[in-house]
C-alpha cells in the first residue's frame, strides 16, 4: 500500500473511531433545564407550583421574596416552558411541553416513553400561603407559617405549618402538623391508598368524621365518639364546630397533639 494511502486509511479510520466516541452524547435523548424566579407577593396571597411529573419541596424564604427554581430532565426537557402567572391571588408557576400541560392540569399520555421529570424547590415568606399539585410526585412543605394546600395522585404528602393544611393523594400517605386549627367550614384530608396522620392543637375544637373501610383509628386527642361503626367514626374534640373529614380505603387514621 502507497503512503497516501495509508495516510487516506488512517484518517478515515480517526474520523470513524471520532463519530462512534462522540454519536451517543449527540444522540442521547436526555438533557436538563433550569427554571428561576424571584418576587414578592402582598400578605395572604398563595404561592402556587402545580407540575405533573415531579416533586415539590418547599421550604421557608429567609426574607419577604418568594424563590422558586425548577429543574427538568428527560426526553423533552428542552422543549419544557415553565410560566408564571400572577393575578389578584398570587402567582402560579408551571409548565408546557409536548402532550403535557399542567398550568391546565391536562396530560394526553400519548408517548409512553416520555420520562420528564420536573421538580421544584420553593421558598416561601412567612406571610404567604402556599399551595402544590402534582400527579406523579410526592409534595414536602415543612415549617411554613401560613396556609398549605397539597394534591397529588400518585406520591405521599408531608407538611409542617403553624397554620392549618388540607391535603389528598390517591396513592400515597398523607401527613399534616398543623399548629393552629382555626379554619372555617369543613377541613378535609384524604387518600385511598394509604395512611392519614394529622396533628393538631391541643385546644381544638371540632366534629370528626373519620372513614377508614382496611385500616385502624386512634387519636391522642379527647374524642367524645357520638357513632361508631366498623369504618365509620364521628366523635367531637373540645366544643365541635367546624368540621374534619378524614377518609381513606387502605390505611389506618392517626391523630395525635401537635408541638
Amino acid at each position: 500500500m502507497s503512503t497516501s494511502a495509508r495516510l487516506t486509511s488512517t484518517a478515515v479510520s480517526s474520523l470513524l473511531l471520532a463519530f462512534l466516541v462522540a454519536a451517543p452524547f449527540g444522540w442521547s435523548q436526555d438533557s436538563n433545564k433550569d427554571f428561576h424566579w424571584k418576587g414578592k407577593l402582598n400578605t395572604d396571597q398563595t404561592v402556587t407550583v402545580k407540575t405533573i411529573n415531579g416533586e415539590i419541596k418547599a421550604e421557608p424564604a429567609s426574607g419577604d421574596e418568594v424563590e422558586v427554581t425548577g429543574m427538568a430532565t428527560g426526553k423533552y426537557a428542552q422543549e419544557v416552558k415553565f410560566e408564571v402567572k400572577q393575578d389578584g391571588d398570587g402567582v402560579t408557576i408551571c409548565e408546557t411541553y409536548p402532550h403535557h400541560d399542567s398550568c391546565t392540569g391536562k396530560s394526553s399520555g400519548h408517548d409512553n416513553n416520555d420520562r420528564t421529570h420536573i421538580s421544584y424547590s420553593v421558598r416561601v415568606p412567612s406571610r404567604n400561603r402556599f399551595t402544590g399539585k402534582s400527579v406523579n410526585g410526592d409534595i414536602t412543605a415543612q415549617n411554613l407559617d401560613r396556609q398549605v394546600t397539597a394534591h397529588t395522585v400518585n406520591g405521599g404528602v408531608k407538611i409542617s405549618t403553624k397554620s392549618w393544611a388540607e391535603a389528598k393523594s390517591v396513592n400515597g400517605s398523607v401527613e399534616a402538623m398543623m399548629g393552629s386549627a382555626d379554619w372555617t367550614g369543613t377541613l378535609h384530608f384524604s387518600t385511598v391508598n394509604g395512611s392519614i396522620h394529622i396533628g393538631l392543637p391541643a385546644n381544638t375544637n371540632a366534629d370528626v368524621d373519620v372513614r377508614s373501610v382496611n385500616g385502624s383509628f386512634k387519636s391522642e386527642l379527647p374524642l367524645a365518639t357520638q357513632s361508631f361503626m366498623s369504618r365509620h367514626v364521628e366523635g367531637r374534640i373540645g366544643s365541635g364546630g367546624r368540621e374534619l373529614k378524614l377518609d381513606t380505603v387502605n390505611g389506618s387514621v392517626h391523630l395525635v397533639k401537635s408541638n
